[in-house]
């Protein structure tokens, strides 16, 4: 990254997070292209390129006029990662609505993907539901995440908007949790019982019972975060 890039990327982190902490009203101008040069010590231009990749969050929109400062309800995607970095730990809320809207598209996933399979896909599915199945019958520490599966079931569904979404919530997710060392634990019991629900659903090609079958264990993953998330907020408490 050139110096004038970085430059121009430290202003639009820093006038971002300020506009995420409400330090500016919606509707609020933001200062003139010429004082906040003169705020960051910069160049102009350097402000200029800041100030159009807030814009391609949505965060504000440059009229004639000025800048002024945009709802977050009319932000990009994008947004998702710098709203979970915004404070040490992230939001639960946040959070929480994340794997609500992760649980629903994972579903529709497994649903769609069972339901355009062909009868080698479906052998190639039930495949890997047994190999996951003894995984998580062996292992009695090891949380036995169903990602091969999942990967598997949005190649066959083959839906790119879905699989855009779903890549860009997993970066500034997963990425954001283990940065902050949350570990959720899922009771042992959940594994073998997403399994066995998603073999029977394979076998009967019924893509409703998988959608089912996914929604329950996103359903369970939601609260073992958030259980995991309350936990990191106390011991930083009492730290």
């Amino acid at each position: 990254m050139s110096s004038a890039n970085s430059v121009s990327h430290e202003i639009a982190r820093c006038l971002r997070n300020e506009i995420l902490r409400g330090h500016y009203r919606v509707g609020e101008r933001l200062s003139s292209e010429r004082d906040l040069s003169t705020r960051f010590a910069a160049s102009r231009g350097a402000v200029r390129e800041a100030l159009l990749q807030l814009e391609q969050l949505g965060i504000i929109s440059i009229q004639p006029g000025g800048v002024r400062v945009q709802s977050i309800n009319s932000a990009s995607l994008a947004i998702l990662g710098p709203l979970m970095a915004l404070n040490e730990l992230p939001d639960g809320s946040i959070v929480d609505q994340f794997l609500q809207v992760f649980g629903l598209l994972t579903s529709s996933t497994a649903k769609s993907s069972v339901e355009k399979a062909s009868a080698e896909q479906l052998s190639h599915m039930q495949e890997l539901v047994a190999k996951l199945a003894e995984q998580s019958e062996q292992s009695q520490l090891v949380q036995v995440m169903p990602i091969k599966l999942l990967e598997y079931m949005t190649g066959v569904d083959d839906n790119l908007v879905l699989r855009l979404i779903g890549n860009d919530l997993k970066e500034h997710f997963v990425e954001q949790m283990l940065k902050v060392g949350v570990k959720p634990q899922l009771q042992l019991e959940v594994g073998p019982k997403l399994f066995k629900a998603l073999s029977l659903s394979l076998a009967q090609k019924n893509g409703d019972a998988a959608a089912k079958a996914f929604q329950e264990y996103f359903d369970q993953l939601r609260l073992s975060v958030m259980d995991a998330l309350e936990l990191k907020k106390e011991n930083y408490s009492q730290a």
